[in-house]
């Protein structure tokens, strides 16, 4: 792990707004080579990270800046990259939000930042509220007696400072999927993946050790218990907060880990499944044969479990650009046309599971059509949904404990949320 020699904040035109060079390894004008890789480069041509006359560079933007790592040494790029995701997110947690005039606001607390969360180029505490004990944003003279570093800089539990008391110990865990899926205009499925992530909420007191159990299927493989037994899920490119012990993970998939303070991502998981769509659309398009009016009969059906309900649901249905005088017909739910964007959406607040639902719409059509009319059927239906307490991949947690010396009793609440992704379903 070689670090970064340099790092620079620009502005949207390439400016030097403030930077900090490490170990005086590269010349300071290395961001003109930037400008004409990136900012001056067509976009096909813009790579996050690339390599001229042996010098590395790895960059982001945020916001209207750019923030840049350069190294003369073979670094990580992945560790550079996300080094500067996470000195956006503190100065972020800081200035409330970053940009060119929140750095111009902030030079020294920006310079103590950077020479905090990094040294000699290798990447150090990088927790904004670790950083908190001892940079202050409203007064930046520290008291002899708080000189010493916090314990939580030394100790092996970086995101996490001692001695915190809450007067009621609780932690909420959410496990949030998204449903991507693409529908050809005959129902086959031609694309369906889940994203998922475990959020937490913890304001537990103390040091406490979690222990989550979730149905995975190579945890009960490792166990000796068949899986075919016990509903089990199957998950890939695992991605974990640093709090997690990795090492006991990859032993016996046991997720073991002391929490931050606060909201944090404890995991996200990926699954490449087939799943039938959880909520059905079927548009028949009648363009009439004076083709003065087009109409428009549209069928909805939840095709989740009964005991189950959507909420907010919304459904875009793409029209012609040129239609007018716009006349719907609904079941349940609202109906609107949405002219900027060529679409009606049909709006339905709660949609109990295994219902079906009926909408007509019809729209006048002026007499000199649009040379592209057509090219609407082209664009897909998307839906927009949110089901609680019900996740499409049956990912379930065991069980989740909380341990602390001092032994007090905590309470746990677990929450189960599917919402839509990129959920799409073709008109032909």
């Amino acid at each position: 792990m070689a670090g970064a020699s340099a790092i620079f904040i620009m502005d949207s035109r390439g400016k030097v707004i403030i930077s900090r060079n490490y170990r005086s390894e590269v010349p300071m004008t290395i961001t003109e080579r930037f400008q004409q890789h990136v900012i001056d480069a067509e976009d096909f041509a813009v790579k996050p990270v690339f390599c001229e006359d042996g010098i590395n560079f790895a960059w982001i933007p945020y916001n209207n800046l750019y923030l840049l790592a350069v190294t003369q040494r073979n670094s990580n790029a992945t560790l550079l990259i996300t080094f500067l995701y996470r000195l956006a997110e503190v100065f972020r947690a800081y200035f409330n939000e970053l940009e060119e005039e929140s750095i111009k606001d902030n030079f020294v607390i920006t310079y103590e930042l950077m020479d905090e969360m990094m040294d000699n180029g290798y990447p150090q505490t990088t927790e904004a509220k670790v950083l908190r004990e001892f940079i202050k944003t409203q007064s930046h003279q520290i008291a002899v007696e708080q000189m010493r570093p916090p314990t939580s800089l030394t100790s092996a539990v970086s995101w996490r400072v001692e001695g915190i008391v809450h007067k009621k110990n609780e932690i909420f865990l959410d496990v949030v999927e998204r449903l991507n899926l693409v529908v050809s205009a005959n129902g086959s499925v031609l694309h369906s993946e889940i994203l998922g992530a475990l959020k937490m909420k913890s304001y537990l007191s103390g040091m406490p050790e979690l222990k989550l159990g979730l149905n995975d299927k190579l945890l009960f493989e490792a166990a000796g218990r068949p899986a075919a037994r016990t509903k089990s899920v199957e998950m890939e490119d695992i991605k974990f907060h640093h709090c997690v012990r990795l090492a006991r993970f990859e032993n016996d998939r046991t997720i073991s880990f002391v929490p931050p303070d606060g909201e944090f991502e404890l995991m996200s998981y990926r699954l490449s499944t087939h799943v039938k769509p959880l909520i059905w659309v079927e548009a028949v398009v009648d363009p009439g044969h004076s083709r003065s009016r087009v109409e428009y009969m549209v069928k909805v059906k939840s095709q989740f479990k009964s005991r189950s309900v959507a909420n907010n649901v919304e459904i875009h249905i793409p029209v012609p650009s040129d239609v007018d005088s716009p006349c719907f017909n609904a079941a349940v739910g609202a109906v609107r046309y949405i002219p900027d964007n060529d679409c009606v959406v049909w709006s339905i607040k709660q949609f109990q599971g295994q219902k079906d639902f009926i909408m007509s719409a019809s729209f006048g059509l002026p007499s000199v059509g649009a040379d592209n009319r057509d090219a609407y059927m082209k664009v897909p239906i998307s839906v927009k949904f949110e089901i609680p307490y019900f996740t499409v991949s049956g990912v379930t947690v065991r069980y989740l404990k909380i341990i602390e010396k001092s032994g007090y009793k905590a309470l746990p609440w677990v929450r189960y949320i599917t919402q839509n992704g990129d959920y799409q379903l073709r008109m032909i």
